[in-house]
């Protein structure tokens, strides 16, 4: 079976099996960003919604609001209930954001993905995305590229965060989840963007990318970037939309995954 009708006959029996309706999923992950090896798994991610007496329940804060099955196979499946994913775009949480603008959709309602999607620009916060992104990549590079020798897979890790911020200091807009998007218009043609290619490349095929000497242009320019970066400071406390928004896109889409 092709991994598009599997994946699908696999969230078709989500949704049986849990009594939701699914009305967004995705690709998340290395397939998402553009650099799948040969191995990848699928990570698939799905936003769902109960039928409504679930969230007229006076338990419903101690119920679980996460979907989630054991990797089978290549395929990792999880999702996120309505509620909790209006929460989390309240926040501006870029992995959420990353899922509603993957390339790859493998099932949608557009219809109610319409609404909820259409309060991203109401929702979205470079403060908060900027801060996510340069806590990430500090992790990254202090748990796997300092020293003579490191972990080549990672830099990815690295270098997506920080473009990212680059494209939100540019732009101030949702960053692209595409990883060839942020380099063709963040890195001049020149070194850097030829070895990020030939990573990216080597992924591809097969390379797994394990620990190596550094590749020093591309570590030149991640310690640049960290240097620079050193001195931001980004104010955490962020205005957040009203409640009341969310409140009447969360009934709205109850009431149409009703009918």
């Amino acid at each position: 079976m092709e991994p598009f009708d599997e994946i699908r006959q696999r969230l078709a029996a989500i949704e049986q099996e849990e009594s939701v309706s699914i009305f967004y999923a995705c690709e998340s992950g290395s397939r998402a960003w553009g650099f799948p090896s040969a191995n990848s798994d699928y990570d698939v991610r799905f936003l769902y919604v109960r039928k409504p007496d679930w969230y007229l329940s006076i338990d419903v804060e101690d119920q679980r609001d996460v979907i989630e099955r054991p990797i089978l196979d290549e395929y990792d499946v999880n999702g996120w209930d309505l509620r909790k994913a209006l929460k989390l775009l309240r926040k501006s949480n870029p992995p959420l954001l990353e899922w509603l603008n993957s390339p790859i959709i493998y099932s949608e309602d557009s219809s109610i993905s319409a609404r909820f999607k259409a309060l991203v620009p109401h929702c979205y916060s470079p403060i908060a995305c900027t801060y996510h992104y340069l806590q990430m990549a500090k992790g990254n590079f202090r748990e796997y590229l300092k020293g003579d020798t490191v972990s080549v897979k990672k830099y990815f890790y690295v270098l997506r965060p920080l473009l990212a911020i680059q494209w939100i200091e540019q732009s101030n807009e949702v960053v692209p989840t595409e990883f060839g998007v942020l380099v063709n218009n963040l890195i001049p043609v020149g070194n850097l963007r030829d070895e990020i290619e030939s990573l990216i490349e080597r992924k591809k095929l097969g390379d797994e990318l394990k620990r190596e000497p550094r590749i020093e242009t591309i570590s030149h320019f991640i310690e640049s970037e960290m240097t620079r970066l050193s001195d931001k400071i980004i104010d955490k406390r962020d205005d957040k939309p009203s409640m009341d928004v969310l409140n009447a896109v969360f009934r709205d889409i109850l009431r149409e995954s009703e009918g």
